[in-house]
């Protein structure tokens, strides 16, 4: 394209203006966003002080009613005696599944019996003390004392933090104290005040009350025991001693939920059955009898719905109290929607039972009486008559049993308030540190919290002790780390390239900024790996992306790979691009992989360890140094690599990108995040999303999202990802550095299964490969990138033909590993090994689960019987099958395109089919319909749950319409044509190079995104062959060479003359030696590389030669293969660097310069200011002796430099800003530097050579290893599609047979409703063609959103609103 419209800034004075990047726009916050922020914190608060309030308050309704001094007889008071025991149960149980699940899905180390002994006995001391408060002392207490004394379970927390002295601040010992205190004082009161009862006959008192006051001391005391952890893990002594248990947790908790659950019940039974010998087991019959009265019946079955009710009540809003809990914090609302309505929870249970105390009263009363006395000895005679709410009766009877009814008046009441209030304050300061908690960006529950259980008899007290304490001592701060952003280039446009440059450039600008209070304490490097860098071609694009201003700092080095440009960004941070020779290295994504972690891991790792290793280098000319806060230091590479020393390989990252990846330094900063909190976790990745217009475009995106919703969650939930996307992933250097990873992963394809797996889908085999090794692999929902999808049905069918089977292939090579794979990695599981199993063959029988839905989509349209309807499916499956097998790849893509267009609309025709069915039936249950209405409800649900990702709902139905094409004509296509091993995308099939003229003996093209030069050498004999003889018999004659530069954005040729002795070359005898050797190689980059490019229809070759074209230079002779000495492309790049030193350009570089060093708000003015006169500097020194285009001497710079630092110096003295002098010169040096041409170290030239000669030299393969290849690619082709083939037709023929035998033989009957929910008396018919259908694919379905559903509950990123990332960044073309 033309590329004169990016750059015409750069080269024309008479434009200046400029086309920012998309993306770059300034970043604010959205004030819809944050009131949804507040909106959303603001509910999650009211949820869960409501349903705190429900749960106890249902506890306290379900103690008042099996009261021994209630009015309900026996029976019921038995029946509500056990919903009481149910809902001591019920958490046990939840915790139990949870954590059975957790072992199921995840491998744990066998349990110390010491230690799960130990702490199983404390369980059941919590326990035992939980069902002796709830099931003994509690129904012998009135209503109001039971709320009060749950508050005494947080006395073992002030002892322990008194012992422990766990506060940061001494004086806040005074905390623990103090409660410690109020909760003795508070004991102290009600035994008081049941003195005054008892010595005032307030009715219903006995003098066994102070036993139970003992007892409940003791119970609330063993009950305090569950939290015993906290304080503890938060003592740095004791710290240590608790990480072992957390390696086998979920398995104690297996253990200990069961072993609570039979310590309720032994408490129940013991107490109600051998004490009390009040539990009548006939009782529990509620079935009405032939001797009961109407009024009986009606009682009981009252008497139930109560029960189950308040049962409900109690479980399940206690479970929401919980979670609710969870997300406030998640959330960072600690304060606003966790600690005050938990901390409030007690008194609004108070003042909603005062208020219906008062309001309701009036109702139950026969007689208006103003005595509290009389008005509670009137409500005896309502114990048997029906006319009242029994709930609301017996609270009242309760509160009539306090002090209130005392002969005394009220005083003595003040009593049972102050023991509320004396317990209430005992909780509060004891927790006192919930209300300072500081949650990190990610935190999972179980960091949260201190036990995954949860005391539904006390949830608010649970909540507020199960608070992890973090203020005990000084937090760690964060471990720094060191990020490097590596980016593969392979034929990117101009708008890719300026994707990754822009999100570079971003993520610069957000780490540097001296405005940002940085948390995210990491520094990072920019690497740029372009393949096919320096072009063999005709005609290569231009690509310059710096369209504003030219780079400061600028270093040309010469390397044995290519080169390599590094650059200085504006904040200081590096950016290198590595421009890779393919005749000297091998090219291709998995390569430059390779080349980035040896280098950065292996290399860098290795000097940063050996610092007397580093070869010192002075160069004074580059010490145009980076200020920031006004400190200069030396050039940043030295610095960083300097800085690494102190860091481990476990905190050194490498962030895989593509040339096209967009995104934000938030999305980086979660990753970073997920592997600093997660020592196991090797790979992260993040949430992909397809960018492009167009119908396949559409597809994708929900493709991608129904992916990432559904079965990465899944992969992530049950046990690790398999794949994270080489777009953008973070890996831990730790990880990849380990035994067989890197090592393995430098495997050089040679079998035909290598092929597949290794250089068709390099991300997935990286990854099974840290899976194999004992590395957990995750996915973080909330990192979002954007990476260019194809836009094109050929594009699109060529990525997925490549993507296809390395899937498999790596599934497979996991799968068989399996076992050895679960030993190793604590992620894996065997249930995981066997979900996986099952993924895998829904995958294999996906063209027959396809073929069965468009049988019933021809039943269903077209009213044909169901076995034909089947044959008919199958037809067009096998004529495409038969197609793939004879035609050429472009031919078989242009026919799935048509079948496609085809296919879409018969899913189109069936699908209205369906809605028209239901509304003639008149109803929606029917068998089609169901499943429609149930797969739409399941991703709508789904989409719901992820509602920034909601609109790609809308690109559903392109989705449903196009599932013909993506699950059975890609599948066929991929397998048949999996011999073919070529990229498939970016691919240049541009035609073969002619010869133009005799004299050309090289034409090259170096193209990187920020410069295009074109070197042609020519000589002037007709004949390169007889040249190089006469050189070797006279090695004293010289040859000339003409060398044109051709810069393609002025298309100015500079031609040296012959006769000029300046612009002659000489060769000298080792050099054409040289080349004489490597002239008769052929050079590849690797197999897959040189593989010719199937989808070319001018390609007119047989189709077993379609693997190989021999050498890379197809096209030219061997004369035309000569090689140009490496330093030739050098000083071309110099000077188009130079071009930043001309009058107009220096000029405009001078003033954003300025501004982006005096970018803060108070220096607004002394830097317009500056701009201003330092421009008229340039003027006054430059205007009449250079020209505009003219690029200045040294001389004339170091003049110019003294007077723009003396114009600065008056400017900041008059102005008082002193201080800025030396940022400002230091802006003044970096505008006027030159780039610099630099070469490597002994030493890192001595490694480049290594590594290149061992691992990334171009592959050399002789005619008969392609031959053998080409074989070996189609019998394991062969071998794919026989499989894929006899299984997906026993499972047609399997349907077609149970077809046949009818439906009234194999088919589920479902009652046909009508909408109103009444019966219609009729039956439909799930067909064995529906039957089978829905155990090959929804099944899985299902499986994955129950997977979402949990992830959503878990998911520790999805609910995070805080805005953690600064605002107010913005990247425009004059920080590119």
């Amino acid at each position: 394209p033309d590329t004169h419209k990016h750059r015409g800034s750069l080269l024309d004075t008479w434009d200046p203006f400029q086309l920012n990047p998309i993306g770059a726009e300034k970043e604010e916050k959205r004030r819809c966003f944050e009131l949804f922020q507040h909106l959303v914190a603001a509910f999650v608060g009211i949820m869960v002080l409501s349903s705190a309030v429900i749960s106890k308050g249902s506890l306290l309704v379900l103690s008042t009613l099996s009261s021994p001094t209630s009015t309900r007889t026996s029976k019921e008071r038995q029946y509500y005696m056990l919903m009481l025991v149910g809902c001591l149960v019920m958490p046990n149980l939840l915790v139990f599944l949870k954590s059975l699940w957790k072992c199921a899905f995840k491998n744990f180390v066998p349990p110390n019996m010491r230690t799960m002994g130990i702490v199983c006995g404390i369980e059941c001391l919590v326990s035992l003390g939980t069902s002796i408060l709830v099931l003994v002392v509690m129904p012998q207490f009135d209503v109001l004392t039971n709320l009060f004394i749950s508050g005494g379970v947080c006395m073992l927390s002030s002892v322990l933090q008194i012992v422990f002295r766990l506060q940061r601040e001494n004086w806040k010992i005074i905390f623990p104290i103090c409660s410690l205190m109020l909760v003795l004082t508070g004991y102290f009161l009600l035994g008081a005040d049941y003195y005054v009862r008892v010595t005032s006959y307030v009715s219903g008192q006995e003098n066994d009350c102070y036993w139970y006051i003992g007892i409940a001391v003791f119970a609330s005391f063993l009950v305090s025991l569950n939290w015993w952890e906290n304080p503890v893990q938060a003592s740095n002594n004791m710290h240590e001693m608790l990480a072992e248990l957390d390696t086998f947790r979920d398995f104690v908790f297996v253990i200990s939920s069961l072993l609570r659950i039979v310590v309720i019940a032994a408490v129940y039974l013991i107490y109600h059955v051998l004490i009390q010998e009040n539990i009548v087991w006939s009782d529990f019959d509620f079935t009405p009898k032939a001797d009961e009265d109407e009024s009986t019946i009606a009682r009981h079955k009252e008497t139930l719905d109560i029960g189950l009710t308040v049962l409900f009540l109690q479980a399940f809003f206690s479970a929401a109290c919980h979670w609710f809990g969870v997300v406030a914090c998640k959330i960072h609302s600690v304060r606003m929607s966790f600690a005050f309505p938990v901390c409030f929870t007690g008194p609004a249970v108070l003042i909603l039972g005062m208020i219906l105390f008062l309001t309701q009263s009036q109702y139950l009363a026969e007689a208006d009486t103003t005595s509290i006395i009389d008005f509670c000895s009137s409500l005896v005679d309502l114990s048997t008559k029906n006319t009242s709410t029994v709930v609301m009766l017996e609270l009242t009877k309760s509160i009539c049993r306090t002090s209130l009814s005392s002969h005394y008046w009220t005083w003595p009441f003040s009593l049972l308030a102050l023991e509320g209030i004396c317990m209430w304050l005992g909780l509060i300061t004891c927790t006192y540190y919930v209300w300072n908690f500081k949650v990190q960006r990610i935190e999972r529950t179980t960091e949260l919290f201190v036990r995954r259980l949860y005391e539904s008899a006390f949830i608010d007290l649970s909540l507020l002790l199960n608070t992890k304490m973090k203020v005990v001592s000084v937090v760690d701060d964060v471990e720094n780390c060191v990020i490097y952003l590596c980016a593969t280039m392979w034929h990117e446009t101009y708008d890719e390239m300026l994707k990754i440059l822009t999100s570079m450039f971003r993520l610069d600008r957000y780490r540097g900024d001296p405005k940002e209070e940085h948390k995210d304490v990491f520094d990072f490097e920019c690497h740029i790996f372009v393949d096919d860098a320096f072009m063999i071609d005709k005609e290569t694009d231009c690509q310059l992306v710096f369209t504003n201003k030219e780079p400061d700092d600028v270093s040309i080095i010469e390397t044995p790979y290519g080169g390599r440009l590094m650059f200085v960004m504006p904040e200081g941070n590096m950016l290198y691009f590595h421009l890779k020779d393919k005749q000297l290295i091998r090219n291709k994504k998995r390569w430059s992989q390779i080349m980035y972690l040896y280098y950065l891991l292996g290399w860098k790792g290795y000097i940063v360890k050996n610092p007397q290793k580093i070869t010192r280098q002075n160069n004074p000319c580059r010490a145009s140094l980076i200020s920031l806060d006004g400190e200069s230091f030396l050039l940043p590479q030295h610095d960083n690599d300097s800085k690494r020393k102190h860091i481990s390989d476990d905190n050194t990252y490498i962030m895989a990108l593509d040339g096209d990846t967009d995104f934000h330094p938030a999305a980086l900063i979660l990753l970073v995040d997920r592997l600093r909190k997660y020592s196991n976790v090797g790979a992260a990745c993040g949430r992909i999303h397809p960018t492009g217009m167009g119908p396949m475009v559409w597809y994708q995106k929900f493709e991608y999202a129904v992916g990432h919703w559904l079965q990465k969650t899944a992969e992530h939930v049950f046990g690790s990802v398999l794949c994270s996307p080489g777009c953008f992933s973070l890996f831990r250097g730790s990880a990849l550095m380990d035994d067989n990873v890197l090592k393995r992963y430098t495997t050089t394809a040679t079998r035909a299964s290598e092929y597949v797996q290794y250089d068709q889908g390099e991300d997935r085999w990286l990854c099974t490969l840290l899976l194999q090794q004992g590395w957990r692999v995750e996915y973080n929902a909330a990192s979002d990138a954007y990476t260019n999808s194809p836009q094109e049905f050929k594009e699109f069918y060529n990525q997925r033909r490549r993507w296809g089977p390395s899937t498999l292939a790596n599934t497979l090579d996991l799968l068989h590993s399996g076992n050895e794979t679960v030993k190793r990695n604590s992620s894996i599981s065997r249930l995981y090994i066997f979900y996986q199993i099952f993924t895998v063959s829904s995958s294999i029988l996906g063209p027959a689960s396809v073929s069965l839905m468009i049988a019933g989509a021809f039943q269903f349209v077209f009213k044909i019987e169901g076995t034909l309807s089947i044959i008919i499916s199958v037809i067009p499956p096998i004529f495409y099958l038969l197609i793939c097998f004879l035609a050429k790849p472009n031919a078989q893509i242009t026919i799935a395109a048509i079948m496609s267009v085809l296919y879409a609309f018969l899913m189109l025709a069936s699908f209205f089919a369906i809605i028209g069915d239901m509304a003639m039936q008149g109803t929606f249950i029917t068998p089609t319909g169901l499943f429609l209405i149930s797969m739409a409800a399941m991703y709508l649900v789904t989409a719901i749950l992820h509602p920034q990702e909601f609109s790609m709902i809308i690109y559903g139905l392109m989705y449903f319409i196009c599932i013909p094409s993506g699950y059975l004509l890609l599948t066929i296509y991929s397998l048949v044509n999996m011999h073919i091993v070529t990229w498939g995308t970016r691919e240049t099939n541009k035609e073969k190079e002619q010869k133009k003229t005799q004299n050309v003996l090289c034409d090259r093209n170096c193209k990187l995104c920020c410069w295009d030069m074109k070197l042609q050498v020519t000589q002037e004999t007709d004949n390169l062959m007889l040249q190089q003889l006469q050189q070797a018999v006279n090695p004293n004659t010289q040859v000339t060479q003409q060398v044109v530069h051709e810069q393609k954005p002025n298309t100015k040729e500079v031609k040296n003359n012959a006769p000029n002795e300046e612009n002659n070359e000489e060769i000298s005898p080792e050099l054409l030696d040289r080349k004489r050797a490597k002239k008769d190689l052929e050079y590849d980059t690797s197999a897959y590389s040189s593989i010719e490019d199937d989808n070319d229809d001018n390609h007119d070759d047989d189709d077993d030669n379609m693997l190989y074209d021999g050498s890379l230079y197809s096209g030219f002779t061997e004369e035309e293969r000569e090689f140009v000495p490496q330093s030739d492309w050098v000083q071309p790049v110099k000077e188009e660097f130079l071009k930043k030193l001309t009058y107009a350009n220096m000029k405009r570089n001078l003033q954003e310069q300025i501004r982006y060093t005096l970018r803060n708000k108070n220096q607004e003015d002394v830097c317009e200011e500056l701009v201003m006169m330092l421009t008229d500097t340039v003027n006054g020194e430059l205007k009449d002796k250079v020209g505009p285009e003219d690029v200045l001497s040294d001389s004339q710079l170091e003049e110019l430099q003294y007077a723009l630092n003396e114009a600065a110096r008056r400017i900041l003295k008059t102005n008082r800003m002193e201080r800025l002098e030396r940022r400002v010169k230091r802006a003044i040096e970096k505008t006027l530097i030159a780039p610099q041409v630099e070469k490597l170290t002994e030493d890192e030239h001595d490694f480049w050579k290594k590594l290149l000669e061992r691992y990334l030299a171009p592959i050399v393969d002789d005619k008969a290893h392609k031959e053998e290849v080409t074989r070996e690619l189609k019998s394991l082709r062969n071998k794919a599609v026989f499989l894929y083939f006899i299984i997906n037709v026993l499972w047609i023929v399997a349907t077609f047979f149970l077809q046949a035998i009818g439906n009234d033989v194999i088919s589920i009957k479902i009652q046909k409703v009508w909408p109103n929910g009444t019966s219609s008396g009729e039956y439909l018919k799930v067909e064995p063609l529906s039957l089978m259908f829905l155990l090959s694919f929804a099944v899985l379905l299902v499986v994955q959103f129950l997977a979402m559903l949990y992830h959503r509950w878990e998911d520790e990123e999805g609910m995070i609103l805080e805005n953690q990332i600064a605002n107010g960044l913005v990247i425009t073309s004059d920080d590119l």
